[in-house]
């Protein structure tokens, strides 16, 4: 009798645990490279804060793994044949974290606080809405000053984040401190520099699709660090691998490895005319800035630092890329050519150069081997290691001669210069201003074709490749690795960690 007792059980235990795949993990533990700044889409800036937003914030429109824009918040749309108007159909029945309705009103809401808040980062992206009407609960017209060919790509990113316009109104600028958005999670908890923690918005209009009863991140900045807790256990997904880490995490049985080729670019951006410290000799003489391209070899580069993973690059988008201008090659180390550009801009001795570089392993290696490449020319780079926010608000504030930061990537070629070589710009921390680059980038916003727009581009890249206000040096492929317990995750070009659909299966 006890030995049939214990074989039910058995016998129980073992259906159970068939039945019981998948479950629902309490809490999806993901590590990120560094922190998020402000956590307002009108305002923040970083990759990482990004990648909250996609668990925290639905979009007007979302993409595809092969870049086709798709709905989310917006069910359909239509442009008007001559281009000035899109009508926008809104998915019903979507809250916001307080309660808040979804509806056309709230996407008004939406767009005058990116196009008004004294602090939006946002308004160079929405500059050719000039009004919006609406025409219907949920449906809402967006009326353009002429046709936009970036506009469906700026709402699939942070201009088309939508938040409650009813906490956005009671805490202006200060909303990232508590936000609220209409996505899968709501906002718990932030410790900084120690995690964000999210939990599970029941009343999420696609609620079926999400696993998890909360996901909290936690900035890691150091990569070895990062894989050593996967390994343990101690978090269950980390973003950006590192090149030189990719046979470890192979060779673990518990651990899956993901891929995408990314959209943007890693370099270094000079101050040009940012406040006082933007005049300066690097600032002031682009012919500095080319010595120092010229100084760097860029395919060494990315073997000594990436084991040769990373694509070397001297554009904002790599060369596999259909905007990529062909006539600029990516050119070989020039030690003399840095030399003489050098003694022609006065300085025969060569000069100082202070870079600032986020506190985390990959970037502080690049930099050492950049360093090490400028010497040779005569360039002393000194190095200013700094947490990435403050990196950032520094930048914005211009309080710094170079800093090696990137750029994660847009599905339009607009996404990754507008809004950082105009005079304008939402991003240009710069304030790089030349009224050619305005006129092209402006006018290929607007073009009626591709070939149109690509001819801009062109055009526009040979203009950067002159000044340099971005000196490009590689373009990453995004890395993931994560407990093989993780099902159906999907890697996006963009870097994004979406959670639909995604289970854990002990």
């Amino acid at each position: 009798m006890p030995h049939l007792k214990t074989a039910m059980i058995t016998a129980l235990i073992g259906a159970t645990a068939l039945t019981a795949s998948p479950v629902l993990a309490k809490d999806l533990r993901i590590a990120l490279q560094s922190d998020a700044d402000v956590l307002d889409p009108d305002q923040s800036r970083t990759f990482v804060g990004r990648i909250v937003y996609a668990s925290m914030c639905d979009k007007l429109v979302d993409i595809t793994p092969d870049l086709e824009i798709i709905p989310q918040l917006a069910t359909s749309w239509t442009t008007s044949d001559d281009g000035t108007a899109i009508t926008m159909q809104l998915r019903e029945g979507v809250v916001f974290h307080d309660g808040t309705p979804f509806n056309a009103e709230a996407v008004a809401a939406n767009i005058e606080r990116s196009q008004t808040l004294d602090e939006s980062r946002r308004k160079s992206e929405l500059k050719s809405i000039t009004s919006t009407e609406v025409t219907g609960e949920y449906e809402i017209v967006l009326n353009l000053a002429g046709p936009d060919a970036t506009l469906m790509a700026q709402l699939a990113d942070r201009a088309g984040m939508m938040v409650s316009p009813t906490a956005a109104a009671e805490a202006g600028a200060d909303f990232g401190l508590n936000p609220v958005c209409s996505g899968a999670f709501s906002f718990a908890e932030r410790v900084a520099q120690d995690k964000i923690v999210l939990t599970k918005f029941d009343d999420y209009w696609n609620a079926d699709a999400i696993n998890f009863d909360s996901v909290t991140f936690l900035p890691i900045p150091d990569t070895t660090v990062r894989l050593a807790n996967l390994q343990s256990g101690d978090i269950d997904m980390l973003e950006r691998l590192a090149a030189t880490d990719l046979a470890q995490a192979n060779a673990d049985d518990g651990i899956v490895v993901d891929s995408a080729v990314s959209l943007g670019y890693q370099g270094i951006t000079f101050n040009i005319n940012n406040g006082e410290r933007g005049d300066n000799p690097w600032g002031n003489d682009k012919r500095l800035r080319q010595a120092l391209s010229y100084a760097i070899d860029r395919e060494a580069l990315n073997q000594v630092v990436f084991e040769g993973a990373f694509a070397p690059g001297n554009q904002p988008f790599p060369s596999t890329s259909p905007w990529y201008n062909q006539s600029f090659p990516v050119e070989a180390r020039d030690i003399d050519k840095a030399k003489s550009l050098l003694a022609e801009a006065g300085f025969p001795d060569g000069l100082d150069l202070e870079v600032q570089v986020p506190n985390s392993t990959e970037p502080l290696a690049v930099m050492q081997v950049v360093q090490a490449m400028a010497a040779e020319a005569g360039i002393n780079i000194t190095l200013t290691s700094k947490e990435f926010a403050t990196l950032l608000s520094d930048q914005s504030a211009g309080d710094y001669t170079a800093s090696q930061i990137g750029w994660s990537g847009r599905v339009d070629p607009d996404g990754n210069n507008h809004q950082f070589v105009t005079t304008d710009g939402g991003i240009n921390d710069s304030k790089f201003s030349d009224a050619k680059m305005d006129e092209v980038m402006n006018a290929a916003r607007v073009a009626g074709s591709v070939e149109e727009r690509k001819a801009l581009y062109d055009e526009a890249i040979a203009l950067m490749m002159d000044e340099l206000n971005r000196v490009f040096l590689y373009h990453v492929n995004w890395i993931w690795a994560y407990n093989s317990s993780l099902k159906g995750f999907t890697p996006y070009p963009d870097g994004m960690i979406r959670l639909e659909n995604v289970t854990w299966e002990e």
